[in-house]
This record gives C-alpha cells, sequence and structure tokens, in this order.
C-alpha cells in the first residue's frame, strides 16, 4: 500500500499543503462546530452509529495522543481523558495540537497522512451529525483523498479489477493497475465519503460511472471502511 500512496502522492501536486498545516485545519475546523452552538454531548454520529459526539472528539484527542507518544518516545498519554466533557476535550485537543502538528511536519511522515485523513473524515462526520455545511474548500481534502484514493487503488488490483479514472473537480486520478476502462466522476464530497465507507453500494451506482458499476463494488470495502447497509446520508447531489 506505500508504493499505492507514493503513487497518488505523486498525482496530487496541486492544492496540496504539508500534512502539518492540513491537520491543524481539520482541528480547527471541529472546533469552530463548537463555537456559540449548544452540541448535545450525546448526540448519535450517523456515520459513525455506534459514537455519541463526545465519543468522536475522545477519539480524534486519542489519536492525538498516541501518535505524540510514538513520534516523541512517550511510553503512554500523559493522563486519560474518560471523564473529561466535550468542551474540555476540545480545550485539550487544542492544547496538544502544535505539539502534534510539529512532530507531524519534523518526523509525521505517512503517520502524519493517517492523521490528516482521520481528522478530516471525522470532521465531516460531525458536519453531517449537526446539520452543518460542508466548506467548499478546505486545505486536508487533497491530502486525506489521496489516502483514499491509495487504498482504494490498492483494493481494485488485490481484487483483479481492472483500472478505472476517478474525476473530481475536473481532474482525474487512477484507481488501480494498467489501461483504465472506465471513470467515476462525481461531487467531490460523494466521492470521498463513497470511498471512506459512508455511502452504501447503491449509492455508489448512483455516481457517475461510465458503464456499469457493480464488478468494482468490492473494492469500496478496505482497510476500516465498509460501506453501510442502510443510507446514513444523503448525497451532495442527489
Amino acid at each position: 500500500m506505500d508504493t499505492n500512496l507514493d503513487r497518488a502522492a505523486q498525482q496530487l501536486t496541486d492544492g496540496r499543503v504539508p500534512n502539518h498545516v492540513a491537520y491543524r485545519a481539520a482541528r480547527l475546523g471541529v472546533t469552530s462546530l463548537f463555537a456559540g452552538r449548544s452540541v448535545p454531548e450525546d448526540l448519535r454520529i450517523p456515520s459513525c452509529p455506534e459514537w455519541t459526539v463526545r465519543d468522536l472528539v475522545a477519539h480524534l484527542v486519542g489519536i492525538s495522543s498516541l501518535a505524540i507518544g510514538r513520534m516523541s518516545g512517550w511510553v503512554k498519554p500523559e493522563r486519560s481523558s474518560a471523564d473529561t466533557d466535550v468542551a474540555g476535550l476540545v480545550a485539550e485537543w487544542g492544547r496538544m495540537g502544535e505539539h502534534a502538528e510539529y512532530l507531524i511536519e519534523e518526523r509525521g511522515g505517512r503517520r502524519g497522512s493517517l492523521m490528516v485523513l482521520d481528522a478530516f473524515t471525522h470532521e465531516l462526520d460531525l458536519r453531517y451529525a449537526l446539520g452543518a455545511p460542508l466548506p467548499e474548500e478546505h486545505p486536508a481534502f487533497l491530502r486525506a483523498f489521496e489516502v483514499l484514493l491509495s487504498g482504494f487503488s490498492a483494493e481494485v488490483a488485490a481484487h483483479d479489477l481492472p483500472a478505472i479514472l476517478v474525476e473530481v473537480d475536473g481532474r482525474q486520478w487512477q484507481a488501480g493497475i494498467g489501461e483504465p476502462v472506465a471513470t467515476l466522476s462525481g461531487a467531490r464530497y460523494d466521492i470521498y465519503r463513497s470511498l471512506a465507507g459512508r455511502r452504501t453500494h447503491e449509492q455508489i451506482t448512483r455516481l457517475g460511472w461510465s458503464r456499469e458499476s457493480h464488478r468494482w463494488l468490492p473494492a469500496f470495502t478496505w482497510g476500516p471502511f465498509t460501506p453501510p447497509s442502510q443510507p446514513v446520508e444523503d448525497p451532495v447531489t442527489a
């Protein structure tokens, strides 16, 4: 998968920002969703049905703490956030944010790319859960998208499926090996959420396919991502 990540990284040259900048943008994006609004801590996240809002934020804080520990050589996090409310968790993430971003810049490598993917994907999860608008532009989008494309591309190859072109915002990237035989296109967040296990197979088939899509559906299950059996969110373009 590292080879596929490198290939995807070479394809995405315009509009990419360093991982630490992308991660900061996602962290601030999540933080902004709690500014000036009352958010129930026990509100369920439809795209992560086992999680509440608090669970999602606690996960983001935990990932940041774990990554800081691994990149800096700490044995374990300084303290537990088990009894901390959402406001405290958001503040905690803010306090550790600069340290995490420094380490991502200095030695993050592929771990930094995965942290961007995790933070940005969960920012979108939270936006959908709260009914908040999706950002038209986001510094983390391309960095996170390249990881998704890498995983999907590897899965296309693993299933011995023909390569396809994925078209977003008028640009194309190849997924799979060999000469592409089809094109998948759509709004950026419809494609992104499909690659991130947030859209059903039926929703995926309704994207802009240049030919019948069902043979490629197994490749949308990869890594931690599995398409839900029932819709958890509406597409950007119905």
